[in-house]
């Protein structure tokens, strides 16, 4: 149902909702940037002092929100789900924190093919949303070979 009311595109081209919290997660999405050229990206984040971060390209704003913040939660979640509907993107991929979280567990429900890249400032162990997102992403991956295991996350090296 969802295939038939996305609009088309062009051959190849696909739509890309970019997403994560604020800080490093943020850069290391930014750093991402490269991977998407070719593709329509919208991006999702928690400021709108980041939009100059991603001149030409449409940036959405979510709340920021901790897990300790149920209300918060579920403003948070609410809102990536209304940026869903309205962008109906091919793809989500976050470096992440709660509203890339949102937007890959959402995202899969809707359709999407979902990328989860745990944070590198993860070292020993995955963050609690990357530990948590795994059954949802397509394609789950972490920074760090030692934190590499059966079943993912998968290594395929560090964005920084």
């Amino acid at each position: 149902m969802i295939g038939r009311l996305r609009k088309p595109r062009r051959r190849g081209r696909k739509k890309i909702l970019a997403i994560s919290s604020g800080g490093g997660h943020w850069i290391e999405l930014m750093r991402l940037r490269p991977a998407f050229e070719g593709h329509d990206v919208v991006y999702v984040t928690v400021s709108d002092t980041y939009r100059s971060h991603v001149q030409g390209a449409k940036l959405r704003v979510v709340p920021d929100v901790t897990r300790w913040d149920r209300v918060g939660l579920v403003k948070c979640a609410a809102r990536v789900l209304g940026v869903l509907l309205a962008e109906r993107p091919d793809v989500v991929i976050s470096t992440g924190a709660l509203p890339g979280f949102f937007g890959v567990v959402l995202g899969k429900s809707l359709g999407c093919r979902t990328i989860w890249v745990d944070s590198i400032a993860n070292v020993e162990e995955l963050s609690m949303s990357g530990a948590k997102v795994g059954p949802f992403a397509d394609l789950w991956l972490t920074q760090w070979r030692e934190l590499e295991r059966a079943g993912g996350p998968e290594y395929a090296g560090a964005i920084l």
